[in-house]
């Protein structure tokens, strides 16, 4: 782990390469230029209702990022900059558990005093087809999703290649070679729940295709050298109903198999915990149905997900992976693309199946705006343990509000407060009640 003290590094992070003829108004290098210094204050308690360890911290993190404009021309130039550094504030030794998933850990399993992270793109531009290469991609693909879940993003490193050039079709395809997680310095190759040996190599490729402005059809293949191969298809419709009413339907499937050394020493999946038809590999077919009615600031979501029989749902995981002495490089934190990655839980072992139910308001439609409210609660039930039995059930019950000051010197400084209340028959996760305080400012000034 690297450990610095403030002031931390400021990192250089990218050269770009770029068109924008077809604008009237002056482009370029500088004119399009943005500068923004953010900042995260976190406090993070998960009470263990089972009787382990309790977690209770509390750090902040000041970002500092600049994107500049292409240069004029058929092909342009550009430079991107990022850095940012993380100060721990409370919550010592007996309160931070020594396994990196919100802070790094001191030699005697407190938690740092401090951290810092620096990162880097290459990106080229040529009519509407981009080409990014460095280290702070923060996707959000059906098959690749960063992680904004604790005091920083988490980071991907390789190559991604976007093309608008036909219209109302985006086509993306990348390779990934090391993820840098949410409570590390230390940047790693890749792998999923279970694995220990890494690979540098996740290759993906596909599409979205808008077919009317209310109907948007998806497909992705993904490759994780010697882990696992997967498709994904998607289909989002929107139905307007009349003023300020719709019907959103959201359609998800994923298929996944086995691919090179999965299910050898260092390369084998856990199943998150659950049963496998053949252990260590992957073998799972997952889909997910979710359907939202809108009505002014109203909107209420019901939705199922299925887990097949044969083994977990995955997804990119580098927390187990190990270093030369055998332990973990604190590279955990993860995300996937489904409703059931929630507070707590993710509802993804083999057999699952999970119902679950949204309700949201906006309170911009009472004259409050800035202020958002959710609360969700899912079960899944049939899951099927290690042994193959199927009758294991848990369930997650989420609420949270968010407000953002619209006007006034503090103009965007946000909140957010969650909490999530977690519980299950004893053969997945431990019973846990856990709360998330964030605030969050950003202050452009180019």
């Amino acid at each position: 782990m690297q450990r610095t003290t403030l002031p931390a590094a400021i990192v250089l992070s990218g050269f770009c390469i770029g068109a924008n003829a077809e604008n009237a108004k002056p482009h370029g290098f500088i004119e399009d230029s943005q500068a923004t210094v953010s900042n995260r204050t976190y406090y993070y308690s998960n009470d263990n209702r089972d009787g382990g360890l309790d977690q209770r911290e509390t750090a902040t993190a000041l970002k500092f990022a600049f994107t500049s404009g292409f240069t004029q021309g058929t092909v342009g130039f550009g430079v991107d900059v990022a850095s940012l550094v993380a100060v721990h504030l409370d919550g010592g030794k007996g309160h931070h558990p020594d396994a990196n998933t919100f802070f790094p850990s001191d030699t005697d399993g407190s938690a740092d005093h401090s951290w810092s992270r620096v990162g880097g793109t290459l990106k080229a531009r040529l009519s509407k087809t981009e080409l990014g290469i460095g280290n702070i991609f923060t996707p959000n693909l059906p098959i690749l999703v960063a992680t904004d879940s604790r005091l920083v993003y988490q980071n991907f490193g390789g190559g991604i290649l976007t093309s608008k050039e036909i219209d109302n079709l985006t086509l993306t395809a990348g390779k990934i070679d090391q993820s840098s997680g949410r409570a590390t310095s230390n940047p790693t190759g890749l792998a999923l729940a279970g694995g220990t040996k890494d690979s540098n190599d996740f290759r993906f490729a596909g599409g979205d295709w808008k077919a009317t402005k209310d109907l948007t059809f998806q497909y992705y293949f993904a490759r994780l050298e010697n882990y696992y191969k997967q498709h994904y298809l998607g289909l989002v419709h929107v139905l307007p109903l009349g003023d300020e009413q719709s019907f959103k339907t959201d359609l998800r499937y994923f298929d996944s198999s086995s691919d090179g050394k999965n299910g050898d020493v260092g390369y084998r999946f856990n199943n998150n915990g659950g049963y496998a038809k053949t252990p260590g590999e992957v073998d799972n077919k997952t889909w997910s149905a979710m359907f939202t009615y809108s009505l002014g600031g109203h909107a209420i979501l019901l939705g199922h997900e299925s887990v097949s029989d044969d083994g977990g749902f995955v997804w990119l995981n580098q927390g187990n992976v190990v270093d030369g002495r055998n332990r973990p490089e604190g590279n955990g934190g993860t995300a996937f693309y489904l409703f059931t990655d929630a507070i707590v839980g993710n509802f993804s072992r083999a057999g699952e199946q999970t119902n679950f139910g949204q309700y949201s308001y906006d309170f911009a439609k009472i004259g409050v705006p800035g202020l958002k409210t959710s609360i969700s609660y899912l079960r899944g039930d049939d899951i099927k343990d290690v042994a193959g039995g199927s009758d294991h059930k848990e369930w997650e019950r989420d609420m949270r509000i968010d407000y953002i000051i619209q006007g006034g010197p503090l103009k965007g400084f946000g909140t957010t407060l969650r909490h999530g209340t977690y519980r299950s028959d004893g053969s997945a996760l431990p019973d846990t009640d856990q709360t998330r305080l964030i605030f969050n400012y950003s202050y452009s000034f180019l």
